[in-house]
Parts: C-alpha cells; sequence; structure tokens
C-alpha cells in the first residue's frame, strides 16, 4: 500500500507544504537524506496549537501538535523528492515543545510524531529522537519538528 494511502487511511491527509516564515527554504536533499526545516503546528495556513503545552495547552494537545508538525515534515519532504514512497526510512526527529515552567514530559508530546511515524512507515518509520523543552518557538507555536530521512 502506497504511504499516503496509509495515512489517509489514518483519517490523515499531506497538505500542501507549508510555505516558510523567513530566510529558509523547507527541505534539501544531501545524498540519500532529506533534511527538513522545523515544521511548526501549522494548518492550511494558520497556526492551529498556539502556546505553552503545560500552560495555554494540555499534554493531549502538544501530543496533536506533534502529530500536525511531523505531517507538515513529511509535506516538505514530498515538495522536494515527489513521492513519499521513497522514503527508505525516517532516521532522526528533533521536537521543540513550547514548555511552560515545570512542564516535563516532552518525551510524551514527541510520541505524538514518533507514534504517527512507525503507524505509517512501520519498522522504518522507527528513529531515534531528541524531545526538548524551550522557552518560546516561532509565532507561538506548541511544537517544532525537524526530520531527516533516508531515501532510495
Amino acid at each position: 500500500m502506497k504511504i499516503e494511502d496509509k495515512i489517509n487511511q489514518l483519517g490523515r491527509e499531506i497538505p500542501e507544504a507549508p510555505k516558510p516564515l523567513a530566510a529558509y527554504i523547507p527541505a534539501t536533499i544531501e545524498g540519500k537524506l532529506v533534511y527538513t526545516a522545523g515544521q511548526i503546528a501549522m494548518l492550511n495556513g494558520t497556526l492551529k496549537y498556539k502556546g505553552k503545552v503545560g500552560k495555554d495547552l494540555t499534554l493531549e494537545e502538544g501530543i496533536s501538535a506533534a502529530e500536525l508538525c511531523v505531517i507538515n515534515c513529511l509535506s516538505v519532504v514530498k515538495s522536494v523528492i515527489g513521492d513519499l514512497d521513497k522514503i527508505q526510512r525516517i532516521v532522526k526527529v528533533t521536537v521543540f515543545v513550547n514548555s511552560a515552567e515545570g512542564f516535563t514530559d516532552q518525551p510524551k508530546v514527541a510520541n505524538g510524531a514518533s507514534e504517527f511515524l512507525v503507524e505509517v512507515f512501520g519498522e522504518a518509520g522507527k528513529h531515534v529522537r531528541s524531545a526538548v523543552g524551550v522557552s518560546e518557538l516561532p509565532i507561538d507555536s506548541a511544537v517544532e519538528i525537524e526530520m531527516i530521512a533516508r531515501i532510495r
């Protein structure tokens, strides 16, 4: 089954790649690796999850924000490789969580992205990961994610 069909079966879709907020490109290919710029919780040009997880947003909303961010990562990967079926494996995911003071569940927030990738790609979706709490993110996004994927 095609990767996008799996994503659609999960009730999600790959949107058009979000436009950069500043002077950078959303993704680049270096050898067999695709590197994404940080992707925030944008949906159709609107920030869907705004504020600090643990204060303005619940843990569950943070998890949903992480899933949306990684979907946006896949979107920008698709924009440079043309077809998500060219992804051989997800190598690394870095998750930045806009965290309230004292919030320490960044790994649980990051699971929103990690579990989605494993559900879609199976074993090839298992990856190394960092989950980091930060005091602020661009335009007050709850989560920002960057990803590295190996392509065929």
